[in-house]
């Protein structure tokens, strides 16, 4: 009986943990970041600097991701070969997209509240 308990112990913890990718794979908190920063270089490029026409987007695209991995020390090739590794996987895949989605959001909510906050009257802050 205290074996099957063990076993079963140690069965759901193992379960529980988190999944171990391999070696050369980007870990699913850092390939976040990366992914994220990876992400608003490219929506910069595409939206800012399309707009200015003696710029080459796809050179300065190229440009921004060098700069996001120099940022978070990764290489190209490791960047795209976890990425590949994540597509194959789709649950870890969900998973840091809906945690990059919440991000997302957050931005979002805080810019909208910033926004609709008025200042008080001049007046009232001078009546002492």
């Amino acid at each position: 009986m205290r074996i099957a308990l063990v076993i079963l112990t140690a069965a759901l913890f193992f379960s529980c943990s988190k999944p171990k990718v391999p070696a050369g794979i980007i870990p699913p908190e850092k390939m976040q970041e990366v992914f994220w920063d990876y992400l608003r270089a490219d929506v910069y490029a595409n939206e800012f600097i399309r707009k200015d026409s003696a710029r080459n987007v796809e050179v300065e695209n190229a440009k921004l991701q060098q700069q996001v991995f120099m940022l978070h020390k990764t290489s190209r090739e490791e960047f795209y070969k976890s990425y590949e590794y994540y597509l194959n996987h789709q649950s870890q895949m969900k998973s840091m997209l809906d945690t990059l989605q919440v991000r997302q959001q957050k931005i979002i909510d805080v810019k909208r509240d910033t926004s609709v906050k008025k200042w008080p009257n001049k007046k009232y802050f001078l009546k002492y």
